[in-house]
């Protein structure tokens, strides 16, 4: 899930509010700086994945996510995924995505990332008017929780927890200095606050396709929980209704 910047600091504000959390050894292990990536790193930050000159991707063999975080606090992901459809089979969605801004380390615990505003992302969906398109792709991330630990096999392990509290895939660390594209932005792109929310009713829809639980496991949907009503009861009261939930 990916978030407005105010609306990523307004989260962290509630999580700082209900628990302060110590950085402790959990955190300290190895120092969280370098480039990490799921499964086998397949999918890597850097020239490998993306070429934003055009907005284009070198397709990798399987899916997978990378972080990579620099010392003087820059970030990039890159995300490769597949989105079932239950009732569909032949539908089936990919995307892959690229940002990549600056990043904090907060003394709650959490991480917000925010976005030099020239990410993107392309969509191939065969049962959608256009099947393929790319469009940009720029939200604010805010992880609540982190922990890196030691992997018998496979050594440090990165563990990153969503703003709902719902942890993404564990990530190994493939190398100590991160391979990051240049932390300046490398394409300019008008952002257009409609284009955010038309992304994001993008995202719902293709969340309502996967019918059944295993579908919308598989696309990432969640009921909303104590902690998600509570922000989107927040949001209304500050924009007048305009964070109401899709049905």
């Amino acid at each position: 899930m990916y978030l407005t910047a105010t609306f990523a600091l307004l989260l962290a504000s509630m999580v700082q509010a209900q628990e302060t959390i110590v950085l402790n050894a959990e955190h300290n292990m190895t120092a969280i700086t370098g480039t990490w990536a799921s499964g086998y790193g397949k999918v890597v930050t850097g020239p490998g994945f993306a070429t934003p000159a055009n907005a284009s991707f070198t397709y990798p063999d399987v899916t997978g996510v990378s972080y990579s975080f620099s010392e003087d606090m820059y970030y990039e992901v890159a995300r490769y995924r597949f989105n079932s459809n239950a009732s569909q089979p032949n539908c089936i969605t990919g995307v892959m995505s690229w940002v990549h801004g600056q990043y904090s380390l907060e003394t709650n615990g959490t991480i917000v990332l925010t976005p030099l505003g020239d990410g993107y992302q392309q969509v191939q969906d065969p049962c959608a008017a256009e099947s393929n398109f790319v469009e940009n792709f720029n939200y604010t991330e805010l992880i609540t929780r982190w922990t890196i630990d030691q992997d018998v096999d496979r050594g440090y392990r990165l563990r990153l927890w969503d703003y709902a509290g719902y942890p993404l895939p564990p990530q190994y660390l493939l190398s100590t200095t991160p391979n990051m594209l240049p932390k300046t932005r490398l394409r300019e792109v008008a952002i257009d606050p409609d284009t955010l929310l038309t992304q994001r009713k993008r995202e719902v829809d293709l969340t309502k396709r996967g019918a059944g639980e295993h579908g919308r496991r598989e696309l990432g949907y969640r009921e909303e929980n104590a902690a998600e009503s509570w922000f989107r009861t927040a949001l209304d009261k500050i924009f007048g209704g305009s964070s109401q939930k899709d049905e």
